[in-house]
């Protein structure tokens, strides 16, 4: 058997997250499908995050133990004549047997796309979220820093998540933007239930005067979910990046 780290990109708007659903299609049973098709065999596979509903990603990797009769570079064909048109298989490389793509990863990069412009982008509706007033990114990109560092984000996790361990560690956070799109990108060694979510609804709330401007550090110190924004609709965001260190 081969352990393989299969590199995907996807749109999530039809999906209900990866993870495998009991009543609702996922990422992973329609992949599931394809290598099933291809190898006529089931694998389980394992993924690198759990996406939401209507999340996308640029890069999402999964590991998957199997007996490769079909050199990689085949692979990545075969499997994309099998995916519909919104899964896309990129690579497909050999990995050592104690690789995971959860558990062998250093850091994730999430990025939340916004339309920022009063006319509506048919093209982009449901690719990003459009925002309609004017935002000042450089701004939100000096707000953005103070998320930097090693904290306990409880502010910025859903109340749902039943987690035990709530400080995470983020090495990048900023706010770009390109003609009518403003980017927040998130980097850090794990993310909280809804954390990136959060994070880009707060900086939209100082952008709205809803919350002042310099009040990230205490809302991070109060650990209260209320004092942060909105959780942002889940298609604006991306997982954009996975880093594995050496192992890639």
């Amino acid at each position: 058997m081969e352990n393989l780290l299969i590199t995907l990109a996807f749109s999530g708007t039809r999906y209900h997250g990866f993870q495998v659903q009991k009543n609702a299609l996922s990422v992973c049973e329609v992949f599931q499908n394809a290598v099933e098709a291809v190898y006529g065999t089931r694998y389980d596979v394992k993924g690198c995050s759990r996406t939401d509903a209507g999340v996308h990603a640029n890069m999402y990797c999964l590991s998957m133990k199997a007996d490769l009769h079909i050199p990689p570079e085949k692979l990545v064909l075969a499997l994309n004549q099998k995916l519909p048109d919104d899964i896309a298989a990129l690579s497909v490389k050999n990995m050592p047997d104690d690789f995971h793509a959860r558990y062998s990863c250093r850091q994730k990069q999430y990025v939340y796309q916004i339309h920022n412009s009063a006319v509506k982008d048919p093209f982009a509706e449901r690719l990003k979220y459009r925002h309609a007033y004017p935002l000042d990114a450089a701004m939100l990109g000096h707000e953005a820093g103070d998320f930097l560092g090693t904290h306990d984000f409880t502010s910025f996790c859903s109340v749902k998540s039943d987690v035990g361990d709530t400080v995470r560690t983020v090495s990048e956070c900023g706010v770009t933007r390109q003609g009518d799109t403003v980017s927040i990108t998130v980097t850090a060694d794990g993310f909280l239930y809804n954390m990136a979510r959060i994070m880009a609804g707060t900086l939209l709330f100082i952008a709205a005067g809803k919350i002042e401007r310099g009040a990230i550090p205490a809302i991070i110190a109060a650990r209260d979910r209320n004092r942060a924004g909105k959780t942002m609709p889940p298609h604006g965001l991306y997982l954009n990046r996975v880093d594995y260190g050496d192992s890639l």
